[in-house]
């Protein structure tokens, strides 16, 4: 079997299988943080940097436990990791936007509970991918989580000046406008090769 290529990597994971739309993974910010861009943009940039650390920890950790016979404790070794860097990424925006902070709510802390980062460790420990193809898929991914949440909220955005009709308005609407975006990426399927 051939290396993937890093674009190929990291097309797969923002656009073929977005972690949101394809596999529905983290849904919870999804719907929660999808009513305006610049939060969107916000939220998506703090899962990306949560996802880059826990690649990086994750392949490490993962060729320690290998080499001491321990792979059993990978699953609650990525979960420590991943509460760690999320109370960083709490601690910093806190203290360098309060604004922020209090914009993105209790969805910040809730990273640390947001399975598609859960999902990526374990997906890259499971396709073998080395240091540098984590760091692009996670990046891949970090890149389709943010794109999800920007077409989301930009759709969020539009829909305010429109009239719709009682009977859709609300988590409804949400719902149905997250379907047609998860069915619109599933076009992208084919060019997994």
């Amino acid at each position: 079997m051939k290396p993937e290529s890093f674009w190929h990597i990291f097309i797969n994971a923002s656009l073929i299988n977005n972690f949101v739309l394809a596999y529905f993974l983290g849904i919870c910010p999804f719907l929660g943080v999808s009513g305006k861009k610049e939060t969107a943009m916000k939220m998506g940039g703090a899962v990306t940097f949560v996802m880059v650390i826990a690649a990086t920890c994750a392949y490490g950790i993962n060729l320690l436990l290998i080499a001491v016979g321990a792979p059993f404790l990978q699953l609650i070794s990525y979960i420590v990791v991943i509460a760690s860097t999320v109370q960083l990424v709490e601690m910093f925006i806190k203290k360098m936007s309060p604004a922020l902070f209090r914009a993105l709510g209790i969805f910040l802390p809730l990273i640390t509970t947001n399975c598609a980062i859960l999902g990526l460790v374990l997906f890259q420990t499971n396709k073998g991918y080395g240091f540098l193809e984590s760091i692009v898929y996670a990046l891949g991914a970090g890149a389709g989580f943010t794109l999800a949440l920007m077409l989301m909220a930009g759709l969020r955005e539009q829909l305010d000046f429109a009239e719709v009709p009682e009977v859709t308005k609300g988590t409804v609407l949400t719902l149905l406008i997250a379907g047609i975006l998860s069915l619109s990426f599933m076009g992208f399927a084919g060019l997994g090769g």
